[in-house]
């Protein structure tokens, strides 16, 4: 018998006297090797899709005639309710305004309650604006004397300074985490106390220096803004510092009478632009194609309207300032946004109410 491997002829028994291999173990062993079929080989690990580089852009759906019709019934219950159905009217129009705002085809969302509003607002009339009023009243009541009505007022003055960047931090907060989009929310985590020290070191210095440092601070504060801002767990960026805006502040300022303000448009425009395009989210950036004529023609069509209408045009107003902000603005650039996930904060309306009363509610924010 052959040994099948060494191939040692004559193999006496069953052991091959030269490599020592039981013959019959080796054979079946042998035969299972070839019945059983080879492994394929593993293909290789896919790798994970890339995030597409794209434009999106905003859109504005809403009618200015739908709106009128919420605010006059708005005006009716705040008749019937002397006044205190304002909060649950003011939620009705943001939410709408801000319903009909859509990204790639999906729709924002305002998920504010007027309760929220009132209770906010009764927070901030008890802690800040009863004592201002009683602050400037109380003293002329009580005869107290000229020196100390000055020192009421200017103590009054420096309470309001405080609470501004407070009511400002206190409103963006609140507004973002009652907005979102695809079902997550914003949110800001911003500490109130850094916006307040960095407001008060900008306004000094725009002091100082007559003016002059206003861009710097006024970017400073956009910044803050929108640095901690974020939408579930992915963080808005802010790139810019405002450097580049003093030139142009400068010629707005020096052209100011011999363009009788118009150049302010201009100014504004660029400012906006600057703002926006250093502006980013995840691998994208914002761009923005406002101009100082898109400007100019939109407010002045809106102080005309709201002249030749005593102020009844105000949702054409809004409607048209909406659409001009979709339609000036677009993202571009890579998204992940199946990345982005749940993670919102729950925020109180205090500075939504505290903002509104010192004449800082602007717009649809």
């Amino acid at each position: 018998m052959t040994c099948p491997r060494c191939q040692e002829a004559e193999t006496p028994g069953e052991r091959c006297p030269r490599c020592g291999v039981v013959v019959a173990t080796y054979l079946v062993a042998l035969e299972k090797m070839r019945r059983t079929p080879a492994p394929r080989p593993s293909a290789p690990p896919t790798a994970p899709a890339a995030v597409s580089s794209a434009v999106y852009a905003f859109s504005f759906h809403g009618r200015a005639g739908t709106l009128f019709g919420i605010q006059i019934v708005n005006m009716l219950w705040a008749l019937l309710t002397l006044g205190g159905y304002y909060f649950w009217g003011k939620t009705r129009v943001r939410r709408y305004v801000f319903g009909q705002i859509a990204l790639e085809g999906d729709r924002f969302a305002y998920h504010g309650t007027g309760g929220e509003l009132a209770h906010g607002f009764s927070k901030a009339m008890a802690f800040f604006i009863l004592p201002m009023i009683a602050l400037n009243l109380l003293p002329r009541l009580l005869g107290a004397g000229e020196v100390l009505e000055r020192s009421a007022q200017l103590l009054g003055y420096v309470v309001v300074s405080v609470f501004m960047p407070i009511a400002a931090v206190g409103a963006h907060r609140y507004r973002l985490s009652r907005t979102s989009w695809r079902g997550i929310r914003f949110s800001f985590r911003g500490h109130t106390w850094d916006f307040v020290k960095l407001f008060f070191r900008g306004s000094m210095l725009t002091t100082l220096t007559l003016g002059l440092y206003y861009p710097v601070f006024d970017t400073r504060r956009r910044a803050f803004m929108v640095a901690h801002a974020h939408f579930g767990n992915r963080r808005f960026g802010f790139e810019g510092n405002g450097r580049q805006l003093m030139l142009p502040f400068v010629v707005a300022v020096l052209l100011t009478v011999p363009t009788l303000g118009l150049c302010w448009f201009w100014y504004l425009a660029q400012k906006r632009r600057y703002f926006w395009e250093h502006t980013t989210f995840d691998r994208a950036r914002f761009r923005s194609t406002v101009t100082g004529r898109l400007l100019l023609n939109l407010m002045g069509g809106n102080v005309l309207l709201l002249l030749a209408t005593l102020g009844l045009g105000w949702p054409w107003v809004l409607v048209r300032n909406a659409r001009f902000a979709c339609d000036t603005v677009r993202l571009a650039g890579a998204l992940d946004l199946a990345g982005v996930v749940q993670a919102s904060q729950s925020e109180d309306a205090t500075g939504d109410a505290l903002s509104t009363f010192l004449g800082m509610d602007v717009g649809i924010a």
